[in-house]
């Protein structure tokens, strides 16, 4: 098993096709050390492209996250109604997707759990990928692809991986 310390991404062992590592964030009020993944051969081959984006991604994280948890809050008060009825059990839709008056409240059922620096495409847009586990569909969880620092599209965690 391959391990570097990379001046940029630090401490990282090759492992399933990623270089990983760890990083911190702070997203709801709440800073949190999660799992850091570069997408790279085991050569450890990172392009300038990937460097950049992590490099941005750190400079202007608030921005970043505050958008993102703006989107998320938007997106989770269009569809929690609907995750309470699928869930049937109003004590488990209590818990599970409960009713929420700010985005701080998200706090207790979105939890940030890896960053994913992915491989540059021929569009040369830098490509990161925030994948959060949510309390109201712990099967496909959340995904948040950003690019170019704007928040792209978020979804289930497969349109990040």
């Amino acid at each position: 098993m391959a391990v570097i310390n990379d001046e940029l991404f630090g401490k990282l062992e090759y492992k399933n096709n990623f270089w990983r590592g760890k990083t911190t964030i702070r997203m709801f009020d709440l800073e949190k050390d999660i799992p850091l993944s570069v997408d790279a051969h085991e050569n450890a081959d990172f392009s300038n492209v990937q460097r950049e984006a992590f490099i941005k991604f750190n400079q202007d994280m608030k921005n970043i996250i505050h958008e993102a948890e703006k989107q998320v809050y938007n997106y989770y008060i269009e569809n929690y109604e609907e995750y309470r009825e699928m869930l049937g059990n109003k004590l488990e839709a209590n818990k599970l997707a409960p009713k929420v008056d700010s985005i701080s409240d998200l706090k207790r059922i979105v939890k940030p759990v890896e960053l994913i620096v992915r491989r540059v495409r021929k569009n040369g847009k830098r490509r990161l990928g925030l994948l959060c586990d949510v309390s109201w569909d712990i099967d496909n969880g959340m995904g948040i692809k950003i690019e170019d620092e704007i928040i792209e599209e978020m979804g289930y965690q497969d349109i990040v991986l």
